[in-house]
């Protein structure tokens, strides 16, 4: 594939091993030969990419605290006519960092932008965990800031879907913690050093990996894997919270919605498993009729 710079140029985002170099492919590999340049997330980590591999290519910054102002930068770059690969530290580019920025300015400069797939954590992780892979959820690093944390978390709690979450080692302690209260015990995988020699996958329990954790000092990036709660249990739960208000004020759910009389009542009956004579009757009875 010759990708020599035509003009405009174009964006070439650029998966790179999480670990294991051999998880480069071919076309990775040859697109980062050709390029004019290569923006990487961290150039003294990526160096050592391409050295291993022969790369020639030039280097260049594209990191967290420079990602406007950057993107700028290359979007003038490409659209004279120079063929850009981003790179982030491992992985694929645009998942949990800056990398979305110069995705989303390039499409509002007019640049064209493609992905060249490869290794991905999250991916990895989930594949790997023993939990359903069919639907999930991908939260990344949760947010620092206390509030905005803390309504994620609420999020989290009614998940159906298997959560996949990355974290760092001197936070994980804390955020299984979270976890733990927000959540309750779930099954959980946890996965660190992946695709390395001493890669580690624990099948567990949010409860018994924080019990370990804190007696074990975390080490290396992790990717935390949880198991959503069950269609069953939230139907449970709901049907518990019906069965703790009475059948008006479960009725005035709907109708302050708008609902005529005779729907929220056919939606109530619905809700808690009953016919709609049924619910009449007793709510006739509330009302001493």
């Amino acid at each position: 594939m010759d990708v020599k710079a035509k003009n405009p140029g174009k964006l070439y985002l650029c998966a790179t091993p999480i670990g294991n170099l051999e998880d480069i492919t071919l076309r990775v590999l040859n697109t980062l030969k050709q390029v004019d340049l290569i923006a990487a997330e961290d150039t003294r980590n990526s160096i050592r990419l391409l050295n291993h591999f022969d790369i020639k290519t030039p280097m260049t910054s594209y990191h967290e605290y420079n990602k406007i102002e950057k993107a700028y930068r290359l979007v003038d770059k490409m659209r004279a006519g120079s063929n850009i690969a981003l790179i982030t530290d491992a992985g694929t580019p645009g998942i949990s960092d800056p990398g979305e920025e110069l995705v989303r300015i390039c499409y509002e400069e007019g640049i064209e932008v493609t992905s060249l797939p490869g290794p991905a954590a999250c991916i990895t992780a989930l594949t790997m965990s023993g939990l359903p892979t069919r639907r999930f959820a991908f939260e990344a690093f949760l947010p620092k800031e206390k509030k905005e944390r803390a309504a994620i978390l609420r999020e989290l709690k009614n998940e159906t879907r298997t959560i996949v979450l990355y974290e760092a080692p001197h936070r994980l302690t804390k955020t299984l913690e979270e976890l733990l209260e927000a959540l309750g015990d779930r099954r959980l995988s946890v996965c660190r050093e992946l695709t390395k020699r001493y890669e580690e996958k624990t099948i567990t329990t949010i409860a018994e990996s924080l019990a370990y954790y804190t007696e074990n000092e975390p080490r290396g990036e992790y990717v935390l894997v949880v198991e959503g709660k069950t269609l069953g249990e939230v139907a449970r739960e709901e049907q518990a919270s019906w069965e703790r208000m009475s059948l008006e004020e479960h009725m005035a759910i709907y109708e302050e919605k708008g609902t005529p009389r005779k729907e929220a009542m056919r939606l109530v009956a619905r809700d808690r498993g009953l016919s709609r004579r049924e619910v009449y009757q007793a709510l006739l009875s509330e009302r001493g009729e």
